[in-house]
């Protein structure tokens, strides 16, 4: 959108080739959904149709002069893809005679599909199969009647779109703001005229009838209501201003609703003018008091239940087009049923509208003298009406096969009669302050359209005349920049802010305090949380001075600070703000305001940050059934909702419920954000996390490319999200065996937290941690010891005693101590860390996993085969609940109990989990060194069972894999050198038995303690290899 004051000449649309473009059209160029400026597209699917011929261009004409958007398909599936992601627009389907039999049944249940023209020479073929699909218009020989059957429809269909909702939704109230904005503002209206001409031709570039329109809309059309100036005349022709206003306030499209701003305008204030000559006309008498209008909708059964109950209020954002005639309304039912069958559930609704005239908040009026349909004696409504359902009866048509109808009784309301969405408005317009241009520019931050937040902003600042009115506008972009994930401008436009504020403010005014904290917020979301609490403990220090106690402002100062303790990893400080916010803001705001939302939220965030999982996953729900309530649908901050319930169900191993949740996430982002945002970069980043823990590492990798690429242009070098997303790409080569590249990433990544972060925050010790599991993995256990017990101090300092990651310090010396043979320092560890998980997480948490495999590996090298099976069973029973049928972690399982069952000399057993164990590795993409552990315990099992030629086969494996995994002086083989020592000295081939044994001796004195039971076995062996 571009504004000006300047005046304007009237400009006339350029006509391009349109034929060229279709002719060019093809799979990669399909029309975006927001730029479709319809209620419905038409699609064309032949697998034989020739673009280039004249008959098919001149087809193309004839339907654009109903139809704008148009997408011709060959491909079938292609077609099928494209459809089904379509949201708010029907879609009408022109489809060859050969491909009806095949397609339609797959997709007659969509609900995008309105309507099915089935374009084939042999009508005959297929009259008696289309009855049986009610989507079905006929079997048609030639396009020029497909034309006049899709012309019809589109009237239906543009009937059938208007919104029906039986409670009063956020857009209600959105475009309602929006309304009386555009009231307020003083238009530039030749520009105005001009900017909407130039859009509405964009968007019909390939639509000569609609141009031509668009030509005389340019030519004809003056602002306000002069001359012989009829908005409503132009609304009710069937042409552009009908269908880009109505999507608009349907669909909530802010660029089209900026642009049509004035024209809304004029046709609001058209209506308004009719009602008070005709209210002036017959208010003297007495006994008219009462108008009834009809509306005619056909309905599926179940949504008619759902919505039309007795007693509730029933929104409609648009222009409502309404008749005084009965017969008029029950005109369009009949011709919504008559195609319907038996099968589809399809009923007919006559709304009878009664309407107090004595209700001013409603602006309605006849209007057959200037609307484009004279018969149908029309009473328009003006946008945001809202009813009351008083009755539902059923009632009869002969003519429509015996087909249900039901007459619902409506009467008009003030609007004011939903009591929440009434004080959530009033809130909300109390916080768009300014004026004209200003309040727009906030309604549309609001509504998180920050590009064109930003348009208006800084239009304005090209305009302002003093410094108070630079520094609003600084500020406003500085806070839109903020939400682009632009960090830097963000700063430089609020400290503009901030510096004019210090030379004309007095040194405690609130806006100062305002400003410090909007500083603030830019520095938390950099990660320089210590710059962050600094701007926000100052701006808090001047509302204590400057503010009464109860001041809301108060609540917005503890949140932040929450955030920023929230960061900082300490956690009882941030819940007592956010606590302390949400309290305030409980009691100040209405019930369904967004910052309550952004409370509950904050909170969630805390306890997930605990590990209080449910309590978290409590408070993220209450969140997002307020937005839910308070925002619009595709709102960025219903996506975070939706991410962070994704996380906890993550965390809490429920895998495909997370994954459910970040798409969900990711789709309204996809809306939202521009591709570069650092919250597209979050959402990919813990999509990859969840495909990553169900051990699909490929696709792990692939999004964590895509989040590192996007951060890397968004964030400064040393962001501590840069450094999440290398420690993530760290985790993924580390479960795929890959120990060098996973150190090279975890080191990567420990560089930025060092430089970034304070030295016991949270993900420092995680990095240390991280690093000191590759360090294990690499047989370096002094080593990782040294990392572990660092990552530990941080988490005892910084966590409450119960937090699940001190049982993850504890699990990684477990596992450290059990490598290196200390089996009761072990057995230790792995009792702390249960106790604590205990208190954590519920029974059968995918936590428990890590704990009980250790205890059996433990119990395992202790010899105590009962006990070390009894927690491989426990485990294994958990993952087969929580984790996909292939997961890698219960290959591992089942290998570790084969092994066991091997120890106890079951061996048809022990060959049976390991041979589940690579069915799963062998096929799917996994760690390949679990799978050499699995070999190596088949040729345990094997050389047990004396079957020395296939024992030594599954050695060989097991030990190619280590040596390219993990060097030649790995601790792990070590114990191939050993079975291979015990193989060769059972079939007396001595030398080679010295030798693997010499070797296996060599490696455990260079890595293991002197003691370790290893070692001891090691020696055992070469003692009877000499005798």
């Amino acid at each position: 959108m571009v504004i000006s004051t300047a005046s304007s000449p009237t400009i006339l649309i350029r006509r391009s080739n349109s034929d060229t473009i279709i002719g060019k059209r093809d799979r990669r160029h399909r029309v975006p959904a927001q730029e479709i400026v319809q209620n419905y597209l038409l699609i064309w699917l032949d697998e034989k149709i020739d673009r280039s011929t004249d008959d098919f261009r001149n087809s193309i004409r004839q339907l654009r002069r109903t139809v704008n958007t148009i997408e011709v398909f060959h491909d079938t599936d292609e077609c099928i893809g494209y459809m089904s992601q379509l949201q708010n627009e029907n879609s009408f389907l022109i489809i060859a005679g050969s491909l009806c039999e095949s397609v339609v049944p797959r997709i007659h249940n969509m609900t995008q599909l309105y309507s099915i023209y089935v374009l084939c020479q042999k009508k005959a073929k297929y009259e008696e199969w289309a009855k049986n699909w009610s989507k079905v218009k006929d079997i048609f020989v030639e396009i020029d009647s497909i034309c006049e059957s899709v012309r019809q429809t589109a009237r239906e269909c543009d009937e059938d779109s208007i919104v029906i909702s039986n409670q009063i939704e956020p857009s209600f109230m959105y475009t309602q703001l929006f309304k009386e904005i555009i009231l307020e503002i003083d238009f530039d209206e030749q520009k105005e005229i001009n900017d909407l001409v130039e859009y509405a031709g964009k968007k019909y570039a390939d639509n000569e009838k609609e141009l031509k329109v668009i030509d005389e809309f340019a030519q004809k059309y003056q602002g306000h209501l002069g001359g012989n100036n009829q908005p409503i005349s132009w609304y009710t022709r069937e042409c552009f201003m009908y269908h880009m206003v109505n999507k608009a306030l349907c669909t909530l499209q802010v660029e089209t609703l900026l642009k049509m701003g004035m024209f809304i305008r004029d046709l609001h204030q058209n209506i308004q003018k009719l009602h008070s000559e005709q209210f002036y006309q017959i208010q003297n008498d007495s006994s008219i008091t009462t108008l009834i209008v009809y509306r005619g909708k056909t309905m599926m059964e179940e949504d008619f239940k759902e919505k039309i109950k007795q007693g509730v209020l029933m929104s409609f954002n648009n222009f409502l087009s309404t008749s005084e005639e009965r017969n008029v309304a029950m005109g369009f039912i009949s011709k919504g049923l008559k195609k319907s069958t038996p099968d589809n559930n399809k009923i007919g609704v006559l709304f009878k509208m009664k309407i107090d005239r004595s209700i001013s908040s409603a602006s309605f009026a006849r209007i057959d003298d200037i609307s484009h349909f004279e018969t149908e004696k029309e009473v328009l409504f003006s946008t945001h009406t809202v009813f009351r359902i008083q009755h539902i009866t059923e009632i009869r048509m002969m003519d429509t096969d015996a087909k249900k109808i039901w007459q619902v009784e409506l009467t008009l309301t003030n609007g004011s009669d939903d009591e929440q969405l009434s004080a959530l408005t009033e809130k909300i317009r109390e916080e768009i302050t300014g004026t004209g241009w200003q309040t727009m520019g906030c309604l549309l931050w609001k509504l998180g359209a920050n590009d064109k937040a930003e348009e208006v902003y800084k239009m304005l600042l090209a305009q302002a005349s003093n410094q108070s009115d630079k520094a609003y506008c600084y500020n406003e972009l500085g806070l839109i920049k903020t939400d682009q994930g632009d960090y830097q401008n963000a700063v430089e436009f609020l400290k503009k802010t901030l510096d004019i504020y210090e030379q004309t403010l007095t040194p405690n005014h609130p806006d100062l305090a305002t400003s410090y904290n909007n500083i603030g917020w830019v520095y938390n979301n950099m990660g320089e949380y210590s710059k962050a609490l600094s701007s926000y403990e100052r701006s808090l220090e001047i509302r204590k001075i400057a503010l009464p106690p109860t001041h809301s402002d108060f609540a917005q100062s503890y949140n932040n600070i929450g955030l920023v303790y929230n960061n900082m990893g300490e956690y009882s400080k941030a819940l007592e703000f956010h606590e302390k916010a949400y309290k305030i803001r409980e009691k100040t705001l209405p019930p369904s305001h967004p910052d309550l939302a952004t409370s509950l939220d904050n909170i969630g965030g805390v306890y997930s940050n605990r590990g209080e999982y449910s309590k978290a996953l409590s408070s993220y729900e209450r969140s997002l059934e307020i937005r839910k309530i308070a925002l619009p649908p595709t709102h960025s901050d219903s996506a975070q909702s939706y991410n962070n319930i994704g996380l906890v169900h993550n965390n809490m191993g429920e895998y495909s419920k997370a994954l459910e949740f970040y798409e969900k996430s990711h789709q309204i982002y996809e809306k939202a954000l521009s591709p570069n945002h650092p919250d597209f970069a979050t959402v990919f980043s813990n999509i990859g996390l969840v495909h990553n823990n169900m051990g699909e590492y490929s696709k792990a990798l692939e999004f964590y490319e895509k989040s590192h690429q996007i951060y890397e242009k968004a964030l400064p070098p040393n962001h501590p999200h840069l450094a999440t997303v290398f420690s993530n790409i760290g985790l993924v080569h580390n479960n795929m065996g890959e120990y060098s590249k996973a150190l090279e990433f975890y080191e990567k990544s420990h560089q930025i937290y060092e430089k970034a972060l304070p030295p016991n925050y949270l993900d420092l010790a995680s990095s240390f941690s991280n690093i000191g599991q590759m360090y294990q993995n690499l047989g370096e256990y002094s080593k990782a010891l040294e990392f572990y017990e660092k990552a530990y101090k941080i988490r005892e300092k910084t966590l409450p005693p119960s937090h699940s990651d001190l049982a993850v310090s504890r699990l990684n010396f477990a596992a450290c101590y059990e490598k290196m043979g200390d089996y009761s320092e072990t057995l230790e560890a792995l009792q702390t860390a249960l106790q604590i998980q205990e208190k954590v997480f519920e029974e059968g948490n995918q936590a428990f996993t890590s704990t009980y495999s250790l205890f059996g590996r433990v119990y395992r090298n202790m010899k105590e085969y009962s006990k070390a099976l009894d927690y491989f069973q426990k485990c294994l029973a958990i993952e087969q609940k929580t984790l996909p049928a292939k997961h890698p972690h219960l290959a591992l399982t089942y290998s570790n109990i084969g092994d066991v069952h091997r120890l106890e000399g079951c061996y048809e057993m022990a060959l049976l989990f390991h041979q589940k164990a690579l069915n799963i590795q062998e096929n799917s993409r996994c760690n390949p060194l679990d799978c050499a552990t699995t070999y190596v315990n088949l040729g345990e099992t094997y050389r047990e069972m004396k079957d020395y030629t296939t024992a030594m086969t599954y050695y060989q494996k097991g030990m190619e894999i280590r040596e390219k995994k993990l060097g030649k002086n790995h601790p792990d083989l070590d114990i191939i050198y050993h079975n291979l020592a015990k193989l060769y000295l059972i079939t007396q081939q001595y030398s080679m038995a010295m030798k693997n044994v010499q070797q296996a001796i060599k490696i455990g004195e260079e890595k293991l303690p002197g003691n370790h039971p290893h070692l001891v076995d090691y020696r055992e062996t070469l003692e009877k290899i000499r005798k």
